[in-house]
């Protein structure tokens, strides 16, 4: 199972010393819209039943550890500053850095200011 950032009970078990410049993480980003993507996850319609919520996982990388959370690049260059004890980032396990390595590799490449 991958190791989580923070617990369940919201006290977190991650510190910044954990992770480095480049490493790693998944996030899981909430998202709504009228037709969900292949990759949604936990898909629920809205009560007008006209869009969608759902979750997806992104696959970002650390650009900067700071005291209190994590600067993180996205596939796309954008920058976005996540708590270090926000439940829905993660460590991928071993075998989702083995299967996803593409996408993450696709970050690493694309280092836009």
């Amino acid at each position: 199972m991958a190791e989580s950032l923070g617990s369940k009970g919201g006290e977190s078990n991650m510190t910044a010393s954990k992770l480095n410049a480049g490493d790693w993480v998944i996030y899981r980003k909430q998202k709504i819209s009228k037709s969900p993507g292949p990759r949604a996850k936990e898909v629920r319609a809205s009560s007008g039943g006209e869009t969608y919520q759902y979750m997806v996982d992104k696959f970002w990388v650390v650009e900067e550890v700071q005291h209190d959370g994590l600067k993180l690049r996205t596939r796309r260059g954008k920058r976005n500053t996540i708590s270090l004890d926000d439940p829905r980032l993660r460590i991928p396990s071993w075998w989702e850095r083995l299967l996803y390595r593409g996408r993450f590799q696709e970050v690493e490449n694309d280092k836009e200011t």
